[in-house]
């Protein structure tokens, strides 16, 4: 899905709770429209190694780069940086008795995910997404299979 191409107020997606239902499946409406979030370790890009563009799965806004992929030992796939901070809004989240920077795709304000001040350098964040939230457009002729790993899904 490789609509967006920026976060841009003009290049916004509103649609109402009708079009994002049959636009989504019903795990990322769950998650990208009711904030909701996956299991720990249980999202198909979580271990995920294929290099290339994830894009915002309600949208196609391009958010992260593999290259700013990391394992975090959270259980959720992790980031230190977007392709372009403007592609993400924040807001304060005190859902679940904390409080917590909730992390937003600009274009559609779908719900990512959280970041969190505990990451690598060079940026110290850790952008902790779930899987749902997130298509990956492989670079080259790479294949993603249903488990996020390389080529076609093994048949067993």
């Amino acid at each position: 899905m490789a609509e967006a191409d920026t976060g841009d107020e003009a290049d916004r997606l509103e649609l109402d709770d009708d079009g994002w239902r049959e636009r989504l499946t019903d795990e990322q409406y769950r998650i990208l429209r009711q904030r909701g979030t996956e299991p720990p370790f249980t999202g198909r890009h979580h271990r995920t190694k294929v290099a290339g563009t994830y894009r915002c799965a309600g949208c196609g806004n391009p958010l992260f780069r593999s290259e700013a992929k990391y394992e975090s030992g959270s259980g959720w796939p992790s980031f230190f940086r977007p392709t372009d901070p403007d592609r993400l809004r924040n807001r304060t989240d005190h859902s679940d008795s904390m409080v917590r920077t909730e992390v937003l795709c600009a274009r559609c304000d779908g719900h990512l995910g959280h970041v969190f001040e505990d990451g690598p350098a060079p940026t110290g964040l850790r952008y902790c997404v779930n899987s749902a939230s997130l298509d990956l457009d492989p670079d080259g002729d790479e294949d993603v299979a249903p488990d996020g790993s390389a080529g076609p899904a093994e048949i067993n």
